[in-house]
């Protein structure tokens, strides 16, 4: 079985979740657990197999949308904690720097923190569920 530490893991998928989709991408290796590392708008140092991208001995690990932890998860947030703000911060996502303001808004909130709280806690959880979707055993959760 695939044995992969959650900690690599997790530093694979907030590199691949910083940028746009199609920016970051990161393959774990099905038969060593190693980890390769790619951007199409950084220069990485870290030499990769060339059959990354083709072959079915990698697993590309997901960007935060495909987990559904983007826009609408951050207005499954606005619901829980501010309902009535809810229009306002949908509007937010309509235009660029939306997660600025976003964020500006729950600092003036004072709801940051517990965002941050928040967004860790379901980003590990759906990061958990999809590695045992994918036959990722993790060896470091603190879960």
């Amino acid at each position: 079985m695939l044995s992969v530490s959650f900690t690599e893991v997790r530093n694979a998928f907030e590199f691949v979740s910083s940028g746009s989709p199609a920016q970051h991408h990161a393959y774990i290796n099905k038969d060593t657990g190693e980890i390769y590392w790619t951007s199409s708008v950084l220069t990485l140092e870290e030499e990769v197999p060339d059959d990354l991208e083709t072959s079915s001995n990698y697993i590309e690990v997901p960007h935060k949308n495909e987990l559904k932890l983007g826009q609408s998860f951050a207005l499954s947030f606005i619901d829980q904690e501010l309902p009535h703000e809810y229009n306002f911060v949908a509007s937010l996502f309509r235009k660029r720097g939306a997660y600025r303001r976003f964020k500006d808004m729950l600092q003036y909130q004072g709801l940051l923190e517990k965002w941050y709280a928040f967004e860790a806690q379901a980003s590990d959880d759906a990061l958990i569920a999809w590695c045992q979707e994918n036959g990722v055993n993790l060896t470091d959760t603190e879960q």
